[in-house]
């Protein structure tokens, strides 16, 4: 896709546009000589080149990666009039894509009928379910695993709700015994499932918690502004069409060709959970500031009611600031949403297509560590995060949990060091002791508290030609890191 030439054509659509409604002066007070403007954007130019090349597949950090170039096409094109779709006045047009956007997502939870729209970021997402959560359970608390998203007990302590964090299982999940016990007291009102967490990409089993939360009268808020759109993946087999190398699940139970991507149980049960958060930010091919919250009761409505007598006035339909904690909000991003989604639907051959290829990386990158003589999986994935810390240590000091901690983190500096020639960007991200005694009881703790692991995000669908090398040079940061220990 020729970016250049596409974001020309936005421009010059846009001054079409303003044209149509006849000329203007101009203000002195907007012009910048051209020189000046030069040495400004040479000089932003120079400071940008300064980021990490989210782009490329060598980096496998953070849950970074650029938006596609349909949706920078889309948001420049809407950004160039700025509407504000808090009301519909203020983003006629990109309030109707808003919402057509968000019935496409609506579709893909399962929810026949819904309340949402798109908000700045899962964080904000998720306030507004756990502000409606509050509203409706007054007085009783907000269960969530303990290796959820930090927002759930920041936004518990922000709306004065009082936070319970549920122990979690081998696999990072939802411990439901435990879960069950904390029910019985009647002290929650709302349980928050996760589907994906950000550490480990754990995915809570949705289809066991749900009939459990409500058997005690409890509501589920799910949390899937990571792996939201992996619910398009679950009729898709963990091959690719045309590959005959009958690789295996590479998640511990010994799957087939024939099995799909990911377990279809969890999203299975995502239609019948009262709220649900997702982020086409990460997955969805867009630029940060793109989230999206979802309520399966349209009467939510009532707890976002306030009167703004300068700003509802063009429509007797409701408008999204109306059913939103946000007030101003770009409707850019529903024209850069609404643009992607009419290339790559929500379909498995549509945006599915987009991420088997991270999947597929993140299992076949785990058979890899199964033999590998330098490295080990620290647990199977469920989505494309796969965490692995290295296996060998000097002969004079036996392997412990503060070797493995100090060499994750050499591994980490080693591969992004400036001047490297062929660095790797890599991230880490710190366990439990407990956690990873569970895993790997064979490694002695020492004393240790935390344990520091090797993590990586293979978002993008490139990672997944580029693995063989990504392997290659993780296994040569791992020999390297004990050398140098």
């Amino acid at each position: 896709m020729d970016l250049a030439a596409w974001l020309h054509r936005a421009v010059e659509n846009h001054r079409t546009w303003e044209e149509s409604h006849g000329p203007y002066p101009d203000h002195p007070a907007l012009r910048v000589e051209p020189d000046r403007f030069a040495a400004a954007f040479d000089e932003l130019g120079s400071r940008l080149a300064g980021s990490y090349p989210f782009f490329h597949p060598r980096y496998a950090g953070q849950m970074l990666k650029p938006p596609h170039p349909a949706a920078v096409v889309g948001h420049l094109a809407a950004m160039l009039v700025n509407p504000n779709n808090h009301a519909l006045d203020g983003g006629p047009a990109t309030s109707a894509l808003e919402v057509e956007v968000m019935e496409q997502l609506a579709a893909m939870v399962g929810f026949d009928d819904h309340l949402g729209h798109l908000t700045s970021s899962g964080t904000l997402g998720n306030l507004e379910a756990l502000f409606v959560a509050r509203e409706l359970h007054p007085g009783r608390g907000v269960a969530y695993s303990a290796e959820s998203h930090y927002t759930h007990e920041r936004m518990c302590r922000l709306l004065g709700v009082r936070g319970h964090p549920v122990a979690v299982d081998a696999a990072g999940r939802t411990d439901l015994g435990a879960l069950e016990e904390l029910l019985r007291t009647g002290a929650v009102g709302t349980v928050v499932a996760t589907t994906g967490t950000t550490a480990l990409g754990a995915v809570d089993p949705l289809h066991l918690l749900l009939p459990l939360a409500r058997a005690h009268g409890a509501r589920v808020h799910v949390d899937a502004a990571y792996g939201g759109f992996h619910s398009l993946l679950t009729g898709v087999p963990r091959v690719a069409p045309g590959d005959g190398s009958g690789a295996g699940g590479g998640d511990g139970s010994g799957g087939t060709a024939s099995g799909p991507l990911v377990d279809p149980a969890p999203w299975a049960a995502l239609g019948d959970c009262d709220s649900v958060v997702i982020d086409p930010h990460k997955h969805g091919l867009q630029p940060y500031g793109c989230g999206a919250v979802l309520f399966r009761d349209r009467s939510t409505a009532r707890f976002f009611r306030h009167d703004s007598p300068y700003t509802y006035f063009t429509s007797r339909q409701p408008h999204l600031g109306e059913i939103s904690l946000e007030c101003s909000r770009a409707g850019a991003a529903a024209a850069a949403l609404w643009l992607t989604l009419r290339l790559f639907p929500l379909t498995p051959d549509g945006l599915g297509a987009v991420l088997a290829p991270g999947r597929r990386a993140a299992l076949r990158w785990a058979e890899l560590l199964a033999d590998d003589p330098d490295l080990v999986l620290y647990q199977p994935p469920e989505l494309d995060i796969v965490c692995c810390f290295p296996r060998t240590a000097p002969a004079t000091a036996p392997l412990t949990a503060p070797r493995v901690s100090a060499a994750s983190e050499a591994m980490l500096a080693a591969g992004m060091r400036e001047g490297e020639p062929d660095p790797v960007f890599l991230s880490t991200t710190r366990v439990t002791a407990a956690a990873f005694a569970a895993r790997h009881p064979e490694i002695p703790l020492a004393g240790a508290r935390q344990v520091t692991v090797v993590r990586s995000a293979l978002m993008k669908p490139e990672s997944e030609p580029w693995l063989p090398q990504l392997h290659d040079r993780v296994a040569a940061l791992a020999r390297g890191s004990h050398e140098g220990g």
